[in-house]
């Protein structure tokens, strides 16, 4: 390789070094003309280079004369040259973004540009997406003899928008499917979307009711299954579009929807099977009651919240507040005796639908009561009195106990168990929550205006016995905010047992891996104690159940979910023709009518049959065969009972396999102040917002139109403007991955600061920058060398020893990034990159480049730029599922050879892995000696406030010798890292000169410091002042912790804060030590 010439700051063209010069062969002959002609092109184009170089200094010339008024200061002046470069450069990367955008669709775009100054998102992402996809780059492969690696989406609500939750899953995902693409397996991750029952309908009838005025009752079934549709297609799309913004690789050609045909068609199927099993059966039972939703809610859609005494709490439908928090006692009266008993509730409307009182069998105070009963006021009939161990507790509050068992979940199974006792089960509210008929004179009131016309009833009567304060627990519908009320219904239920302990079984004998295994201890408890699963929803928006009402013609009419129900007169098929042949043949010689099942599916049953369902089952598809069971199943630690576990119950019942290997559970996103997402708190934050950026006007306006009131509004705008106060830079997709995926730990929470995201999208641009070095300094000629293709691993040979330092670094950052992702490790992969690439590549190595390539012999020069563009492609490689869009674009720009042909994106490119040839003890032995002389220099650069202009010599003295050849030979790149303008090695019996400042280098064998030479660099009598300040300073700050910690009572202090206390003084000591060498150092110089 010939010599370079260096081009000077002026840009003029340097003479070759004179040691390059005199090794040159001599020319004769054709070689002499070839040599001469290639020269000849250089000078050419070195010319061409200056003069367009003086053409724009000419221009700038130009503008600053135009621009400079009269008597402008210097100040002013460069502030008007910053602000038009900068204006100038913004111009610019608008053209060359525009043109990025302009790429058609599906199209790769033009990598081939020249590089923009800086990096930014939105030219960077343009057009990336749609050509990945365009490409089928997300599709498996057709290699058969390859693994595969398969997961499904979580879906999300398909009318519903991205939240930080689902970004986070999304960049976990698409990490893991983007590793294993590059690792070589066939990888298949299927997106998809949720019909999201009650969410979906709610919006709907919203929008009906706040557009057009009306109901889904106004409208009818059929007319409002079609609004919702038309919601679904018009705004369906909006979170699968936000997926692709966030680089998901999902195989969009197997996109699905849980209300699709073939989907609906498995629930059917699920449905008809189980029920033929017996574990789908119809039973009346307590449920999670919504009045306002009028329907039955899981769990998960059940809120709790800590309720003190006495508050009033504002609830859907009622124009003031209600009271909650209070104990009401009240008698009721012994039959034929004149005694009473004294009860209490929270809920005294309830008390319309007691049928027991119930009291410890061994409670003195109630033997004689046994078996007796007392009278309900409203009707007079009677209730008994029965003993239940398992439900009272003698020593709180009288002993006695209400039992409502159709509105309350103990009081239901003390009614379970006393049904012999004569214990009925009385539904006092209708749909709406208003009380019923059984009600009496209460009937048609709201429940808890009724609460209070019950009081104040019971006082009439003489029968009230005061009220107390009784902080409680309160649980909320999280749709519709209303209180929940349990109420008997008859409804569908799954019996879980048989199919948890098979769960369990499975995850104990290793055929389910769950992690963090802490939730192993989680995932037993909640399913050896679990309870049957109401899978029944009072929706018109769903999978309609497919069962069907038996009408015999003669009878009394009987309706379904009513009282009159008969329970044996449901037949279950998957379809109607196939319900009425079942009924004929069960009633042959009867007049039969059927009535389907008026209710949906709960939306958990049809998300539970997703890993399957979406590969064709039941039928036997390909796709089924080839890629079910699945690999991962990722998704939030909240949702490991509503959906991992049913799914796990499901699979394993319905296929006879565990659907996934592996569930691995993230933490939970919350605030950088820890607190919870809440749209009332204002600390929402939409990805897309951080992506692109957002005015804090703009996350004003995100508040409004949504269902907070105007007190809430407020809140949630000074909490914005608290933590926003100049609203979201624009940070780009990679630096809100790698950010999400970084902050994932194995703890139960993620404190989400946007600051750090923007300190990642910083990084993005000093990786662009590295990679802007590189094509400067590898030369426009540079190919890689036979072997350098992405996955090879030539071994270094002697290379300097920078180049194999970082050589052996990338490869234990290799292996340390992949064992992360192994492990699910990911905080432990994310910090190994950042470490890498800032630590060792950008902060030492390319620092290193620069002087090597131009100052170098031939031979250094090949190995720094060989060795520069092996880790810049291994590195953009390792880096790319945690950043798809920014190492996509630098990895397109490296220069290739051209055999054997590159792969057309990085995605298809080999992973890197650990390669054991690179591996080089010896050398990252002694650049950690090295560096540690360069760290102890820049401390002492900075003690003394030496500015990036001041390059004073650097003595170093080292009693070890093999320590001290190292610095001989290494001195160059000691003085580039150091900033020194030259570095002499002291020999045994030299000193540094006067005039110097000193540290020592500890850690190492033997006595190594440091010495600056300060004369001409610093005033050393402005510099002794300055320190003598400082040593005052210090000097107050030792007094004031050592008469602190003199103090009698500092012995009571925690021993944590006496530790701080301790190590803050030893500090303090140390660096008022320090001060006082570098004044001597100074006094000396005077």
């Amino acid at each position: 390789m010939a010599s370079e010439a260096k081009l000077e700051t002026d840009g003029t063209a340097a003479p070759n070094d004179s040691s390059n010069a005199s090794m040159a062969p001599a020319e004769n002959g054709a070689s002499a003309e070839v040599k001469a002609e290639k020269k000849a092109r250089k000078e050419a184009k070195a010319a061409a280079k200056k003069a367009k170089a003086e053409k724009s200094v000419a221009r700038q010339v130009a503008a600053k004369a135009e621009v400079k008024p009269a008597g402008s200061s210097k100040k002013a002046l460069a502030k008007q040259e910053a602000e038009a470069k900068r204006a100038q450069e913004a111009e610019e990367m608008r053209r060359v973004t525009e043109a990025a955008l302009a790429t058609p669709k599906g199209q790769k775009k033009d990598f081939g540009t020249e590089m923009p100054k800086g990096y930014d998102p939105t030219y960077v992402e343009a057009a990336m997406y749609s050509w990945w996809e365009e490409a089928g780059y997300f599709t498996p492969g057709d290699d058969l003899a390859a693994p595969n690696f398969v997961m499904v989406i979580p879906p999300p609500n398909v009318t519903g928008s991205l939240h930080l939750g689902h970004a986070l899953t999304t960049s976990i995902q698409d990490t893991l499917a983007r590793w294993h693409r590059m690792s070589g397996r066939n990888v298949l991750w299927v997106p998809g979307t949720d019909h999201a029952g009650i969410a979906t309908q709610t919006v709907v009838e919203k929008k009906l009711q706040r557009e057009r005025g009306v109901s889904r009752h106004d409208l009818g079934r059929e007319a409002f299954m079609g609004e919702v549709f038309k919601h679904v297609e018009q705004y369906g799309g909006n979170i699968c579009s936000q997926l692709r913004r966030m680089g998901a690789s999902t195989d969009w050609g197997r996109q699905a929807f849980t209300m699709d045909a073939n989907l609906s068609a498995a629930v059917r199927e699920a449905f008809v099977r189980l029920h033929g099993e017996g574990l789908i059966y119809r039973e009346n039972r307590l449920v999670n009651w919504d009045c306002r939703l009028r329907t039955a809610v899981s769990d998960i859609e059940v809120d709790y919240i800590d309720v003190p005494e006495f508050a009033r709490i504002a609830v859907p439908g009622y124009a003031e507040p209600v009271e909650f928090g209070v104990l009401t006692s009240f008698a009721y009266r012994l039959e034929g005796i004149d005694a009473e008993v004294v009860v209490a509730t929270t809920r005294p409307e309830t008390m319309l639908g007691d049928t027991a009182v119930a009291v410890h069998p061994d409670d003195p105070r109630y033997k004689a009561l046994h078996g007796k009963f007392v009278v309900h006021p409203l009707d007079g009939r009677r209730v008994p009195i029965i003993t239940d161990a398992e439900l009272v507790d003698p020593e709180f509050g009288t002993g006695a106990v209400k039992i409502t068992p159709a509105h309350d979940p103990n009081d239901f199974e003390a009614g379970l168990r006393h049904r012999v006792d004569g214990v009925d089960f009385i539904n006092i509210l209708d749909d709406d929550g208003a009380i019923n008929a059984r009600g009496g004179r209460f009937a048609g009131q709201p429940r808890f205006q009724a609460r209070e016309t019950v009081v104040a009833w019971l006082k009439e009567l003489g029968l009230f016995r005061g009220r107390a304060g009784n902080a409680m627990r309160l649980g909320l519908c999280s749709r519709s905010k209303d209180v929940i009320e349990p109420v008997l219904k008859p409804q569908w239920w799954v019996a879980c047992a048989g199919m948890a302990a098979d769960a369990c079984a499975a995850a104990r004998d290793g055929r389910l891996r769950i992690e963090p295994r802490e939730n192993e201890v989680t995932w037993f408890r909640w399913l050896e104690g679990i309870r049957d699963w109401c899978i029944s929803r009072q929706l018109w928006w769903g999978h309609r159940i497919p069962a069907w009402y038996i009408s015999l013609a003669g009878e009394p009419p009987s309706a379904p979910g009513g009282p009159s129900e008969q329970m044996d007169r449901w037949v279950v098929a998957p379809d109607e023709p196939a319900a009425r042949a079942a009924a004929v043949a069960r009633f042959p010689e009867r007049e039969v009518s059927l009535a389907q099942d008026e209710d949906v599916l709960d939306t958990w049953f049809s998300s539970g049959l997703f890993p399957f369902s979406v590969f064709g089952w039941p039928r036997s598809t390909p796709d089924l065969a080839r890629f079910y069971p699945t690999s991962l199943l990722e998704t939030g630690h909240d949702i490991l009972f509503f959906w991992v576990a049913r799914m796990v119950m499901l699979g394993m019942k319905l296929t006879g396999e565990v659907p996934f290997h592996t569930v691995y559970l993230h933490s939970m996103v919350r605030d950088a102040h820890g607190r919870k997402m809440s749209k009332s708190l204002g600390n929402v934050i939409d990805p897309l917002h951080v992506i692109e950026g957002i005015s804090l006007q703009g996350l004003h306006d995100t508040l409004s139109g949504g269902n907070l009131d105007a007190k809430e509004v407020a809140r949630a705008k000074a909490g914005q403007k608290a933590d926003f106060p100049d609203g979201i830079e624009q940070c780009g997709t990679d630096a809100l991955r790698f950010t999400l995926v970084g902050y994932t730990s194995q703890a139960r929470d993620i404190n989400l600061d946007i600051k750090r995201v923007v300190a990642y999208r910083h990084w993005c641009n000093k990786l662009w920058n590295a990679v802007r070095f590189a094509m400067l300094n590898l030369g426009e000629g540079f190919v890689p060398p036979p072997g350098h293709a992405p996955g090879a691993a030539p071994a270094p040979d002697q290379a300097p020893l920078p180049c194999r330092w970082v050589l052996s670094r990338l490869s234990a950052a290799a292996e340390a990034v992949v064992g992360g992702l192994i492990a699910y490790e990911f905080a432990a992969a994310t910090h190994a990159l950042y470490d890498w690439w800032l630590y060792r590549l950008c902060d030492v190595f390319i620092e290193l480049v620069k002087p090597a390539v131009s100052g170098g012999s031939e031979d250094e020069r090949r190995a720094y730029r060989e060795t520069l563009w092996i880790c810049l492609d291994a590195g953009l490689r390792l880096l790319h599922p945690l950043m798809p869009y920014v190492t996509e674009e630098l990895w397109q720009r490296l220069p290739r050879a051209a055999q054997p042909p590159p792969p057309p994106s990085i995605m298809l490119a080999p992973y890197p892995a650990a390669e054991p040839a690179w591996a080089d003890a010896a050398a990252e032995a002694d650049m950690a000696f090295l560096r540690a002389v360069v760290e102890q220099t820049r401390s002492l650069r900075a003690d003394y406030g030496l500015t990036v202009r001041d390059r004073p010599k650097l003595f170093v003295q080292c009693t070890d010798a093999p320590h001290a050849a190292l610095l001989e030979r290494e001195a160059g790149p000691v003085g580039t890292l150091a900033s020194a303008e030259e570095v002499e090695v002291l020999g045994s019996g030299q000193a540094p000169p006067p005039g110097c400042g000193r540290a020592v280098v500890d850690g190492f064998a033997g006595s190594t410091s440091v010495a600056l030479l300060l004369v001409d660099v610093l005033d050393p009598a402005k510099e002794a002042a300055r320190l003598q300040d400082k040593q005052a300073k210090l000097g107050e700050h030792m007094a004031a912790l050592e008469q602190k910690m003199a103090l009698l009572s500092y012995e009571g202090t925690p021993a944590d804060i006496k530790a701080r206390d301790a190590d803050l003084l030893a500090r303090t000591r140390a660096e008022a030590a320090a001060v006082a060498a570098h004044m001597q150092d100074m006094q000396a110089m005077l």
